[in-house]
């Protein structure tokens, strides 16, 4: 058993689903992928599948790709995303409630999750462009180091996932949209959907990125994000709330594309977060939620509380 009770786990820990405390087993994870790495493709093999959206036309994704790209800080907390059990604990216990859909996440952690059987009848999304490491001189050029769409094919996953951040004055910018324009053509060529997170950004006098969330900076995001590739037919956007809600209804009138909100960093007003997506939602072309952190990590600790008020937006 690789998921069980948290009490025959040494050090404690774990996490509540259903009433019931589990853990990882992480020895026998290792074990299994030191012998049997062939598991991993065996258990996408036979992993049962179902539609991209629910009977509602809904989405609610938990999202787990930051680490890849060296982001791991939650809040204050600078290392919250590196215990790797303790994030599989949360994502399986988040998986569990009732509503969530499905996970956005990277190989590593994906893999991890057949194993745990957590991604049966989930929708998976494989992150496909994790090269632009955060704090990193080369942050913005964001190379596609993740799934590549035949991945994605070939474990049948459901879609895909990049990240297109774009600043008027590196040069680079251009080389990102090109990649990710082909990168969406053959997504479409297999019948895949991708999620475009499009961005204009920025970078501070001290260097660090910074992305643009005026009503202007997300329109032109959407509406350049909505322009690329050969055909728009398989592209979802997923897009952030703007810094004045009240914007989003003409924000999300620039494109037919169907989206879904992303949650973006922990808030200290998380019940403001809430009230901001729970207005969004009832725009015609948002379908639901992308959420990672806010949910995973809150700042209570009651992860499944975080999770089943996000659900309940829906």
């Amino acid at each position: 058993m690789l998921l069980r009770d948290a009490h025959t786990r040494r050090g404690g820990g774990g996490r509540h689903r259903g009433g019931r405390q589990v853990t990882v087993d992480v020895a026998e994870l290792v074990r299994l992928r030191s012998h049997r790495p062939e598991a991993i493709a065996e258990a996408a093999a036979r992993r049962p599948r179902r539609p991209l959206l629910n009977a509602n036309g809904r989405l609610m994704i938990v999202a787990a790709d930051h680490p890849a790209r060296g982001a791991l800080g939650v809040g204050g907390h600078s290392m919250a995303m590196a215990n790797r059990a303790d994030l599989l604990e949360r994502l399986c216990l988040a998986l569990s409630r009732p509503g969530v859909d499905g996970v956005l996440a990277t190989a590593d952690i994906l893999d991890d999750l057949l194993l745990l059987g957590a991604l049966d009848g989930k929708v998976v999304l494989g992150s496909m462009n994790r090269g632009g490491l955060q704090g990193a001189r080369f942050e913005l050029d964001d190379r596609f180091t993740g799934h590549r769409p035949e991945d994605i094919e070939r474990l049948g996953f459901d879609a895909g996932k990049l990240l297109l951040r774009i600043d008027y004055d590196d040069p680079g910018s251009l080389t990102t949209m090109e990649s990710t324009a082909r990168a969406i053509d053959d997504m479409a060529a297999r019948r895949l959907p991708v999620f475009v997170e499009p961005f204009l950004s920025h970078r501070t006098p001290e260097g660090k990125v910074r992305n643009d969330l005026s009503a202007e900076a997300v329109t032109k995001s959407i509406a350049i994000a909505s322009g690329l590739g050969g055909t728009s037919a398989y592209t979802w956007l997923k897009v952030p709330v703007t810094d004045n809600p009240d914007d989003m209804a003409e924000v999300m009138a620039a494109s037919t594309l169907p989206a879904v909100l992303l949650g973006g960093e922990v808030a200290d007003d998380q019940d403001g977060a809430y009230e901001k997506w729970r207005g969004a939602l009832q725009l015609p072309t948002v379908r639901g939620l992308v959420v990672g952190r806010s949910l995973l990590y809150p700042a209570d600790g009651d992860v499944a509380a975080a999770v089943d008020t996000a659900v309940g937006l829906l």
